[in-house]
């Protein structure tokens, strides 16, 4: 009976401790975490899936939770989050989160927006500095097609040091350490469609036409880069949405139709994707559904977690993460949310009708959007504004949130830097301020005179 007893002890420690080890399963079991011990530099965590009737059993798969998955703490071969002791879940305070280094990096790849002449001398610049650092430059190789690069003379024995990729060609997932992006939004979208697994650190400088995910500005980019290598650095974990495309091959349909029992449940027995065509994406902004170039109103069925929940009639429907919140579904009407904020957001686009609000679904369930029997049209898709092709009946879109998020880095903080953003790029409640009232007149007259005055001026 002690030695019982000891062993409940020892067991209680051990929980305690954060030793008990679990297998993400919305990583499909590619993910193995030890709490106690982190993996490959992973910072200690819970799942809320965790309870004391747990104690007794060492391992056990992670279920389904209103935090979603685990977040991949790692990002390329040598960047790692910063462990933090006092983390709760898998969510750290986004004032605590640091980036670290396991080894010094070596590979950066640098993304410059195309077709911008003004962007050529920061680009030289960049590479020369890093190249004088000893590091590794990757850039795409239409990029050193540039007739003004190709004629630069001073810039041509430095163009034989590149290390060079095509999109859609070559695989650089596993050779990158840092991602440097020299552009606008559009430069980080485009950094997170090279990565569809998981994301080094992406370090953005503001040279676009907007900057809302791009903080940095180009002046004293020196000082700043090598802070970022020397691991001296704040980051922000922007959640990608993982998306999973399956299409009915030409002649093929299916036993019944949209796959829906009268219990508005989806069929299980259609699973099987015998003749079936299945995509798969990684998405950092939204997922847009829209009606294309038919005249129709859009008849889309949004299920949740295989219920369903509505039907979207009106020109689409975005799904959209918290760093695409506020994007085309800031436009649309929804609500602007933290980064740091475990969400999804479904918003229509021009519903028809007064009721139909954007709504905000916990981080991890899954979404399965498909046309409606009655649609008479087709629907058409895009990711990130990417990819778009069209959807037809029998096709479905599978949503959720990835374990993969991209790791961006902050000029100071992710709360910092998110409101400098709303405010420098979208002109969050901006106002003249009201003028104040004279010292010598009282208080009660001054609150008369708001009363009479309606909304001050």
């Amino acid at each position: 009976a002690v030695e019982m007893e000891q062993e409940k002890v020892n067991g209680s420690k051990e929980l305690s401790a954060d030793a008990a080890s679990y297998r993400c399963s919305a990583c499909h079991g590619d993910e193995d975490w030890a709490l106690g011990h982190p993996i490959r530099g992973r910072a200690k965590s819970r799942s809320l899936s965790a309870s004391p009737a747990l104690a007794s059993t060492r391992e056990f798969r992670r279920t389904r939770s209103l935090h979603g998955p685990c977040p991949v703490t790692t990002f390329g071969p040598k960047a790692c989050v910063l462990q933090n002791p006092q983390s709760i879940m898998h969510i750290q305070d986004p004032a605590s989160q640091r980036l670290t280094w396991n080894k010094s990096p070596k590979s950066v790849l640098v993304i410059k927006k195309v077709r911008d002449a003004s962007l050529l001398q920061p680009f030289r610049e960049l590479c020369t500095y890093l190249m004088e650092n000893n590091m590794i430059v990757y850039v795409e190789k239409k990029v050193l097609e540039d007739p003004a690069l190709v004629s630069d003379d001073h810039f041509g024995p430095m163009k034989r040091r590149f290390c060079t990729f095509r999109e859609d060609y070559d695989d650089i997932s596993n050779q990158i350490d840092l991602i440097i992006c020299l552009g606008g939004d559009g430069t980080l979208l485009y950094a997170s469609s090279l990565f569809q697994g998981s994301v080094p650190p992406v370090m953005a400088f503001h040279l676009g036409s907007l900057g809302f995910l791009t903080p940095f500005n180009f002046e004293n980019f020196q000082s700043q880069v090598t802070q970022v290598i020397q691991g001296n650095a704040a980051i922000v974990l922007r959640s990608r949405l993982k998306v999973r495309v399956v299409k009915e091959l030409c002649g093929k349909k299916l036993a019944v139709p949209n796959g829906v029992s009268e219990h508005g449940m989806l069929a299980t027995a259609l699973d099987a994707e015998l003749g079936k065509q299945v995509m798969q994406y990684q998405v950092l902004n939204e997922v847009v559904i829209d009606r294309g170039p038919s005249s129709y109103l859009s008849n889309v069925d949004v299920y949740l977690d295989g219920h369903l929940i509505t039907t979207v009639q009106g020109d689409g429907v975005i799904v959209s993460t918290p760093t695409g919140s506020t994007a085309y579904a800031a436009a649309a009407g929804a609500s602007m949310i933290h980064p740091n904020v475990p969400a999804i957001m479904v918003t229509p686009i021009c519903p028809h009708s007064l009721s139909f609000r954007p709504i905000v679904v916990p981080a991890g369930v899954e979404l399965k959007i498909m046309l409606s029997p009655e649609a008479r049209n087709t629907a058409w898709v895009s990711f990130d504004g990417r990819k778009r092709q069209e959807i037809r009946h029998g096709d479905s879109i599978s949503i959720t949130t990835s374990c993969y998020p991209l790791p961006s880095v902050c000029v100071r903080d992710p709360v910092s830097d998110w409101f400098e953003s709303l405010a420098q790029c979208l002109h969050w409640n901006l106002r003249k301020r009201q003028a104040h009232f004279p010292e010598d007149e009282g208080g009660d007259e001054a609150g008369d005179g708001d009363e009479e005055g309606g909304s001050g001026s």
